[in-house]
Formats: C-alpha cells, structure tokens, sequence
C-alpha cells in the first residue's frame, strides 16, 4: 500500500512543514502533494522540500493552467525535476 501526504494551504512555517515532510519520508511515506492556493504556488513548496529530502515522491494536486502557457508550465516541471534528480524514476509523483 502506498502512503501520500499533502501540504496544506498557506503553510507560512516552512522549517516545521519540511521537518514534517523529512519525517514522513523517514517514515516510508511514499509521495507528497503540493496544490496552488491562497496566494502560494503549487512548485516552490515542491522545489524547497526536493532540497530537503532524496526518496520521497512530489506532487501537484492543483495547478492554476489557465494563467499559465503550456510552455511555462513544461519549463517548470522540467526545472523542478532537473534541481530534485530528475524524472519519474527519481521521484515525480
């Protein structure tokens, strides 16, 4: 069975949210999840916790598309997955 966790909405404590995230991974969780709302992206958490953790999955669960082009949303996930190891075998959810 696979375990996922999310990052709730407007989470201003960044040092407990990555310790949270560290822990769970420590813990075997398998993936967590990311989703744009109130005034914060969906990637920069992702970004900040790929610096932090080696195994654990990232996710987007929401992704505002429409303010985006379809190019600067691939230029995102290509940056995300190039500064977190890459791809899905390193830990794209």
């Amino acid at each position: 069975m696979r375990v996922a966790i999310g990052l709730g909405p407007a989470n201003e404590d960044w040092p407990a949210a990555s310790a949270y995230v560290v822990e769970a991974e420590r813990m075997g969780v398998d993936c967590v999840w990311s989703a744009e709302a109130w005034g914060h992206d969906a990637v920069s958490p992702l970004a900040f916790l790929a610096a932090r953790t080696s195994r654990i999955r990232l996710g987007m669960g929401i992704m505002q598309a429409g303010t985006r082009t379809p190019a600067l949303v691939a230029m995102t996930a290509m940056s995300l997955a190039a500064m977190s190891g890459g791809g899905s075998s390193s830990g794209w959810a």
